[in-house]
This record gives structure tokens, C-alpha cells and sequence, in this order.
């Protein structure tokens, strides 16, 4: 008799995976767990999911697919669809397999990743091969989003599929054990990119050779045109008032804050930001993460950057290399460089070497380019800590396109097409909505072709082709043109109804809301232009209960860069004379009586205008939003308490609209006997209290709500952090947006939201 143990019996399973595990990875990673685990198989792209066969001992199978989840690279968020016992094929190992693509697909589309920790040590490590390479990456790292031209994700459909491997990389691409294991952008100095400095008539080739002259200019106070992952930076020496003045001069952007780059010193960053701003280790942890966003920083007392950097302002948008060419740079430079987009105020980045030259041409004194070539322009991500979290103004690289998952599922693809500013475009497909990065301004025919380019792109990336299209309701916008034209049926969604739309699908356990939508203006269901509204109800039956009081703006939409319009419009209609009084105000006030180009309107970004404009701090805005960002500036700067501000009178109007009285701040903001900085707190203050006093007047009629801040309003810090405490105070949940801006970047994502509930395009 035999003492023979049996054979243990093997078994194979079949998983499909998906989530995001296209180019972050994610194969490789399956490749070195089932060799780990003792398994056979192979694993497949099959364009935007990934198969994977195992075949072994059913202990191993367990611990294996446990694992697959559980340990899987940071980048990467696998989700197993399925696992089906299948029959057992003739294996000896484990494989990566050629990538399919599938006719239906379920794709996932990863962001732009920040240099990782491994390459960073490479990149400074003199005995290493790439040593000071300024395209380094493996598979946890480096361009993704910009760098796709097609799916599967594979060299050849990347904007690499020009540079032929060298047989150094082609050992590592195709070595297991090694970081660089399938990783598609994978390069070196022998084989990859390489930079080229081109000032006037010199060029300058060859990758140390182009650093150093750029370098010399910087420290020269020129401004170079610096191409990185997602497009180019106009960059200069952060502490050169001169050049600073320069770049203001020839964009133009006379006032808008510049982002700072500051070079990342491992364990020291923190210390070195302190010297600028005031940071936390949650914002330290933002600014240090995967996708290394601007971070809206409060300026530190000591801070050595000129005011010139954010005139007016008390923040800076801070942010570190994110790419090993940033990296270089920086840590060559030894000081922080201005870091802004390189575009015509408004436009988009740019990303492509010959369209730099051309249009930047009266901007930059010099370019730095590379031959990799962009596919798609990116511009950076921007986050300000709001009311106890970072949220997003600004969807961009690192975090864009962001992928989110639906409250209900659609019967239909939809593409919704954003509003006019801050303009992103969202598609819609089961259960999953994807949002692109920023695009900007629709204003001029390069914004209007990246619009067009972004839709089609993501319809094309993810395989899902719309079946109808959501757009504002606005007449004037040029997304509602474009999506009037394009051919596909139409729905139109109220401005403020998408707003509240965004929290609506952020937060769906809350199933009726008061949302504030507070905003510049956007066209209301009466016609008029609101702006200071709030919704009750629910996506697809928000009912307007509280606003302000109307007012007519003199000229219509130029008030929105001329906050004395705004000013005039509070004091003709309560019969107060006009403190600042420009050349040819008696005509404008003639025309204002008539009622000839003064639109109605109740936004509450104009009476931040309108403060502003009173308080004698500014007139004539050079962009969108400067009056309310100088006015918060100045509130900050109160150290006297202003518990004692007066409520604004509640009133309803004839349709039962609760409505606040800003007449009642107008005393208190033309009194010269206190100080300007304690009127511009107490302001905010005003409105805060009248948000919570609408609130309350709101519950007492209609029963139990959740409260929402949404709009372009709250991205002050001071009205949102104040109002939300106070409401918390009289026992409301509270919500503002967390994972979409709550400006107008995110209104594509709320129309979605909006139409899935007025129109029968989703299941139940």
C-alpha cells in the first residue's frame, strides 16, 4: 500500500476586471502576484477591462484573487465584475498577452501621474542611466491622459509610438522582476525625448545643454515658454518684480494671480513652504499627491514673494514638480518660479511646439520645448480649502478626466456641454459619468475648436457615442450654439437648476434639498438673470422659495468687469447718490431709467461687485471675480468683532419668493467712519446670517430639507466657512460640492444630474 500523498487538485477561474486599471500597471502587477502565488495563466487588455486566467490549487486561487484587489498599485482601482470556473488549459507559466479590442467596451481612462518616489531617486542618482533624464517614468508614473491617442493602451496607439526602445529599455520592458515591466512611455536618454532651447535665432539641442541655457535666462529674469506634460508654462523668477511686471504686461494679465512652483525637498518641503505660506499637513499632503495641484495658500506674514504675485490678494496658488523636467528645473533653479498657463488670458494650454512659437511669441523671451508630442492639452488642477475641505475651482491634470459613478443608470448616452465660463463637458453612459478637464472661456474660435475636440475625443476614448445632448438654457452661450447644431436632440437645463444639480448627485442619500445656487448671473426660468437664489426640492422639481431683491444692471453684462455698474444700479434704485461717477454716467443713468439695456437680476455676485465698487477698493475688474477675492482679502484683515451685524429684512415678493434687502447694507458700507476692512467683514457677515435666516423661514414653511452651497459665490472662504457654521448651529446638514468646483466647471456634471430627471432617459 501506497503512502503516497494525492495530487492536490487544480482548478482554473476566469476573472474579469474593471475600475481603472488601464495604464497604471496594472498587468504587470498581475503578472508578479500570480508568479507570487504559484499560478499559471495569463492576463489580457481586452480595451479598458482586463481578463484574467489563473489556474492552480484553489487555497492559491483564494489568496490570489484576494490579493488582486487588496494590493493593488495606488494609481490602480480594480473592481472583479465576474469569476467563473473555467476548464483548464495547457500552461507551464504565466503571460501577458497581446492586447484585444473589444467591440463593447468598459473603459477607464487614467489622469496624468506625478513622478513617483523610485524615478525621483533615479533621476538624482549620478551612477544611474538616467541621471537627470527629464522623461523618466515606469508604470506608476508619468503621462497617461495626455499621452493616449487611442485604447488599448499600448505604446503604439501613445504619442511614444515614435521613439523605437532601445535594447536597454526593451530589456525592461519586458523584464517581470523590473519597475518598468509593460510600462508604455518607458524612455532614456539614449532612445526617448530630448529637449531643445530655442531664444531668437540660437537653438540649443541636447538635454543638459538646453537646461542650462534656459536656466541662465531665468536667472537673467527672463521668461521661457516651458513645455511639460500637459502643455507649456510661461515661467519666470518668482521673486523678480521687474519680470513678474513684464509677463503681466504682455499676456495681459494685469492683476490675476500667478501660480508658484517650489521645489520639493523630500522631508524639508514643508519647511521651505512655511517660509511663503501657511500650510497644514492635509494641504502638504494635497500639494504632494498623485495629481500635485495648485493649492490656494494664505501668504505667510514673512512671505519674500513680491505682492505683485497676487495683487490685492492674502493667498497664493502653490504648487511642486509634478514631472521630472519640473523637477530638474526647480532644483537647479534654488528658488520658486512663477508657473502660469501657457495660453492668451482665457484660451486654453497650449500644447503643441509650433502653435507655441507662434502664439507666444510676444510673451516668452525664450522656449523650451521637447519632441514628445501632446496629445491633448491639459491645464493644471486647482484646489482651495473651503469650510474644513479641499475642494476643486478648477478640474485639470492629475484629476481630469474624473470619473464618477451615477445615482441611477441611463438608457442613453448623453453629453452635456457645460455653460459659457470655466467650461468643461461631461459623458454620460450607464451608470458612469466622466468629466472632462478645464477647457476655459468659450470666447474665441481656438476655445471653441478645443471644445469640439474634447467632446470628440471622449466620445471616441471610451467607445460610447451620445444619443442626445444637455445644455444651458442661456440663448447666448456658445455651447447651446454648438449643441443646437450638432444634430442630436436637445435638452435645455436651467443655469442655477445645474448647480444644484452637482450637489444633488454628489450627496443622493438626501432626498430634499434647499439649495443656494449664488452665483454671477444665468438665466432664470422668468427670464431675468439670477444669481441669489434657492431651490427647494429635488432634480427635476426645484421650486425657487428665497432670493434677493432685484435690481437693474446699468449696460447689461459689462457690469460683470465694471463693479461700479453694479454700485450705481443699488444706489439709483434707492435714491442715493453714485460715490464714484465716471465720464458719461448722466447718459448711462438716462438709459437706466428707460429701462433700455438694464437686465433684472438678483445675483449675488453682483453685490460683491457692487461692495466693492462702495468701498472705493475697485472699479474695473481685469478678470472675472477680482472684486469678490479683493473684498474677502479685505474682510480678513478685520481684528475687530462684528457680532453685532444688523440682519437684511426678509420679504416676500408677489410669487411668495422669500427676498433679502441688500438696501439695508448700503448705510453701512458708505459710512466712512469705520474702517474699510471692518464694513467688508460685515458684509459677509450680513450675508451669511441672511442665508441662515432665509433657511429657517423656508423650514418653517415646508418642512425638513438638506442644505446646500452652490455656485461661484462660495468659493469665498469666509461667506461659505461662516454661513455653514451658522447653519450648523440651527441643526441644518449642510453640504457644498466636495468632488466637482462648484463654479461653473462644474455645471456639465449637474446638467446630467438635472436632465436624467426631467427627461425618461434613465431606469429606475
Amino acid at each position: 500500500m501506497s503512502d503516497a500523498q494525492p495530487e492536490p487538485p487544480v482548478h482554473a477561474r476566469l476573472l474579469h476586471v474593471h475600475g481603472r486599471v488601464q495604464g497604471v500597471g496594472f498587468r504587470p502587477y498581475v503578472f508578479r502576484l500570480a508568479q507570487r502565488h504559484g499560478l499559471q495563466g495569463w492576463v489580457i487588455n481586452r480595451r479598458g477591462t482586463v481578463n484574467v486566467h489563473v489556474q492552480g490549487e484553489p487555497r492559491a486561487l483564494d489568496s490570489f484573487q484576494a490579493a488582486l484587489i487588496a494590493e493593488a498599485p495606488a494609481p490602480a482601482e480594480p473592481l472583479i465584475a465576474e469569476v467563473r470556473e473555467v476548464a483548464l488549459e495547457n500552461l507551464c507559466d504565466f503571460t501577458i498577452r497581446l492586447s484585444e479590442a473589444l467591440e463593447h467596451a468598459d473603459i477607464h481612462l487614467p489622469p496624468d501621474l506625478a513622478t513617483c518616489a523610485a524615478c525621483l531617486y533615479e533621476l538624482r542618482d549620478v551612477s544611474d542611466r538616467r541621471h537627470s533624464y527629464p522623461f523618466i517614468n515606469c508604470a506608476q508614473c508619468g503621462p497617461r491622459y495626455t499621452l493616449i491617442r487611442a485604447l488599448p493602451y499600448d505604446r503604439a496607439n501613445t504619442t511614444m509610438a515614435g521613439f523605437e526602445l532601445c535594447p536597454a529599455c526593451r530589456r525592461e520592458y519586458l523584464d517581470p522582476a523590473d519597475r518598468r515591466f509593460h510600462a508604455e512611455p518607458i524612455a532614456c536618454p539614449r532612445c526617448g525625448p530630448r529637449w531643445s532651447f530655442h531664444h531668437g535665432t540660437e537653438r540649443i539641442t541636447g538635454n543638459a545643454a538646453a537646461l542650462a541655457a534656459c536656466l541662465a535666462l531665468l536667472r537673467e529674469g527672463g521668461l521661457v515658454a516651458i513645455k511639460g506634460i500637459g502643455g507649456y508654462h510661461l515661467m519666470g523668477d518668482a521673486r523678480n518684480e521687474k519680470a513678474i511686471a513684464r509677463l503681466r504686461l504682455r499676456k495681459p494679465r494685469p492683476h490675476k494671480p500667478l501660480a508658484v512652483m517650489f521645489a520639493d525637498d523630500d522631508d524639508a518641503t514643508r519647511a521651505t513652504l512655511a517660509r511663503y505660506v501657511r500650510i497644514d499637513a492635509e494641504q502638504l499632503a494635497l500639494l504632494r499627491g498623485s495629481a500635485r495641484p495648485i493649492v490656494l495658500l494664505p501668504r505667510g506674514a514673512a512671505c519674500p514673494l513680491p505682492d505683485t504675485i497676487a495683487p490685492g490678494l492674502d493667498e497664493i496658488g502653490v504648487l511642486l514638480p509634478y514631472s521630472p523636467l519640473h523637477h530638474l528645473l526647480l532644483d537647479a533653479f534654488g528658488a520658486p518660479l512663477v508657473a502660469t498657463s501657457g495660453n492668451l488670458s482665457g484660451e486654453p494650454v497650449i500644447g503643441d511646439n509650433d502653435e507655441a512659437e507662434s502664439r507666444l511669441a510676444g510673451i516668452a523671451d525664450a522656449f523650451l520645448h521637447h519632441d514628445r508630442p501632446i496629445a491633448r492639452p491639459v491645464d493644471d488642477a486647482v484646489y482651495r480649502c473651503i469650510a474644513g475641505a479641499a475642494r476643486p475651482l478648477r478640474l485639470g491634470r492629475g484629476d481630469a478626466p474624473l470619473e464618477l459613478t451615477l445615482p441611477f443608470t441611463l438608457a442613453a448616452p448623453l453629453l452635456a456641454v457645460g455653460g459659457h465660463m470655466k467650461n468643461t463637458v461631461a459623458l454620460a453612459w450607464r451608470d458612469r459619468v466622466v468629466i472632462s478637464p478645464h477647457i476655459g472661456e468659450l470666447d474665441s474660435p481656438r476655445s471653441l475648436r478645443v471644445f469640439a475636440r474634447t467632446i470628440a475625443d471622449l466620445q471616441a476614448l471610451y467607445a460610447v457615442e451620445a444619443a442626445a445632448v444637455i445644455c444651458d438654457a442661456h440663448p447666448r452661450y456658445a455651447s447651446r450654439h454648438w449643441a443646437q447644431q450638432c444634430g442630436l436632440p436637445v435638452t435645455t437645463v436651467l443655469h442655477h437648476h445645474a448647480h444644484a444639480g452637482v450637489l444633488a448627485g454628489e450627496y443622493p442619500h438626501e432626498a430634499r434639498w434647499l439649495v443656494f445656487t449664488w452665483d454671477g448671473v444665468g438665466l432664470g426660468e422668468d427670464g431675468t438673470l439670477w444669481g441669489g437664489e434657492a431651490l427647494l426640492g429635488r432634480p427635476g422639481a426645484w421650486r425657487r422659495v428665497a432670493s434677493l431683491r432685484r435690481y437693474r444692471l446699468p449696460g447689461g453684462e459689462p457690469a460683470a468687469r465694471e463693479p461700479w455698474r453694479s454700485a450705481a444700479a443699488l444706489c439709483w434704485q434707492t435714491d442715493r447718490a453714485v460715490p464714484y461717477a465716471p465720464d458719461g454716467m448722466a447718459l448711462l443713468h438716462r438709459a437706466w431709467r428707460l429701462d433700455i439695456n438694464s437686465p433684472w437680476t438678483s445675483a449675488a455676485g453682483r453685490l460683491f461687485d457692487a461692495a466693492a465698487s462702495l468701498l472705493g477698493v475697485i472699479q474695473h475688474a481685469s478678470y472675472e471675480g477680482q472684486a469678490a477675492m479683493v473684498l474677502e482679502a479685505l474682510a480678513a484683515t478685520c481684528e475687530t468683532s462684528v457680532d453685532d451685524t444688523p440682519s437684511l429684512a426678509l420679504q416676500p415678493d408677489e410669487d411668495g419668493v422669500l427676498r433679502g434687502d441688500w438696501q439695508d447694507l448700503l448705510p453701512m458700507l458708505l459710512d466712512g467712519t469705520q474702517t474699510t476692512a471692518m464694513r467688508a467683514a460685515r458684509f459677509h457677515e450680513a450675508l451669511a446670517r441672511l442665508i441662515v435666516d432665509q433657511a429657517n423661514a423656508v423650514r418653517v414653511r415646508h418642512g425638513d430639507f438638506a442644505v446646500g452651497l452652490s455656485g461661484g459665490v462660495f468659493q469665498n472662504r469666509r461667506l461659505s466657512a461662516r454661513a455653514s457654521a451658522l447653519l450648523m448651529q440651527q441643526g441644518f446638514r449642510v453640504y457644498l460640492p466636495r468632488t466637482m468646483p462648484m463654479n461653473d466647471g462644474g455645471l456639465s456634471y449637474g446638467q446630467i444630474i438635472e436632465a436624467a430627471a426631467v427627461c425618461p432617459l434613465h431606469d429606475a
